[in-house]
């Protein structure tokens, strides 16, 4: 993962640099990095795993506040991005690695993501980040169609 400047407000770069500040401060659980990865507009949306649909800052900044002051951790590597770029608009297809501490030790969970990003007066942004529960079989790509049609 490319080493991203957290300290800059706007990013003028690219959306694998927005990609990669969004989570590196998810994994140092910093509220205030992560929420200037996204778009300050009032349809951006946010579904973490098994959640509902949060929309707008102030819902998607209270999901992740609540993530964050969980006791333990989170530990989210982003694995097998595909991204799909335009001038103004880019997707990303992610599968995550995440490992939940907890007193008992250790959990670890994969997860399948969709990062949206577009082009804004204040640079790249996150408008939707929408995670759904997967398995480790799933962390497996496939891209290459069945050899037999039904």
């Amino acid at each position: 993962m490319p080493k991203a400047n957290l300290q800059a407000a706007n990013f003028i770069g690219t959306p694998d640099e927005v990609e990669a500040a969004f989570y590196e401060a998810l994994q140092l659980a910093d509220l205030e990095r992560l929420m200037t990865c996204w778009a300050d507009e009032d349809d951006i949306v946010c579904i973490h795993p098994g959640g509902p649909r949060l929309v707008g800052m102030v819902a998607i900044r209270c999901g992740f506040d609540a993530i964050f002051s969980q006791e333990g951790g989170i530990r989210v590597q982003p694995q097998f991005i595909r991204r799909i770029h335009s001038v103004t608009g880019a997707v990303h297809s992610v599968l995550e690695r995440i490992e939940v501490l907890t007193a008992e030790g250790p959990v670890l969970a994969f997860v399948l993501t969709t990062n949206v990003f577009h082009k804004t007066p204040q640079g790249w942004r996150m408008v939707v980040h929408h995670a759904s529960p997967g398995t480790h079989s799933e962390m497996q790509e496939i891209n290459a169609g069945p050899t037999l049609l039904h």
